[in-house]
């Protein structure tokens, strides 16, 4: 495959993406964010409610060197300790604050090394997820089947200049608020109950891997007891 198609949902046209305008408290920092995914790039369109456009792009990725957090050698930690680096957390406690220090010192990846981020989307309730786990309310499995289950989709982020200039602008459609606002809304709430009935499933926590225990036990990327 030496192409892809990416869709962006906006309400505006955009004919020609810059990398300097990206804003760098994004879940991997400055980048253009898009998706493979055209339905889920119409419903981003319309989060604010009101009708916006889904933009189409062709990107030659041959040369590209892409970064899929997706794949079976990273694991949710990697996914987290990006989230930590780069989006703004009010953390109160010191404990919060040093996990989230090691976390992004052991597990962080050096984005600037990639073109491309293929990533999970941390929407609202999933990042409240991610500040829970750092807190130490919320148990790694707990985050994980959170990740999992709430089927947000993925992005894929051009964080290069080389890039933004193998990618083409194809079309953009208009999309329809009434439509895909509802679905928006829903996907988040499905997300969130699919997440709460799991949990509730759960007996106890009493084995499971809280943020305290990778800091105490000093735990790295390549620990069995993270996978």
């Amino acid at each position: 495959m030496n192409s892809m198609l990416l869709f962006h949902g906006s309400e505006q046209i955009i004919k020609e993406p810059k990398l300097i305008l990206g804003k760098e408290n994004n879940d991997y920092g400055k980048g253009f964010y898009c998706t493979e995914q055209e339905e889920l790039a119409k419903e981003w369109a319309c989060k604010n409610n009101k009708n916006g456009f889904v933009n189409k792009y062709e990107i030659n990725i041959t040369d590209l060197r892409i970064l899929n957090l997706s794949d079976s050698k990273y694991n949710v930690l990697n996914w987290i300790a990006l989230l930590l680096k780069y989006r703004t957390f009010r953390l109160s406690s010191p404990i919060a604050i040093d996990s989230r220090d090691y976390l992004i010192n052991h597990f962080s990846i050096k984005t600037k090394d990639y073109d491309i981020i293929i990533g999970y989307r941390a929407n609202d309730s999933y990042f409240q997820y991610a500040q829970s786990f750092v807190e130490n309310t919320l148990p790694l499995r707990g985050l994980r089947q959170a990740l999992f289950l709430g089927q947000l989709g993925m992005q894929t982020v051009l964080v290069s200049e080389k890039a933004f200039k193998k990618l083409r602008f194809i079309s953009a459609e208009t999309v329809d608020c009434s439509i895909y606002y509802p679905i928006f809304v829903n996907r988040d709430k499905t997300a969130r109950e699919t997440y709460k009935n799991e949990i509730s499933k759960s007996k106890s926590y009493r084995d499971d891997i809280f943020a305290l225990d990778i800091l105490r036990e000093e735990m790295k990327n390549d620990d069995s007891r993270l996978q």
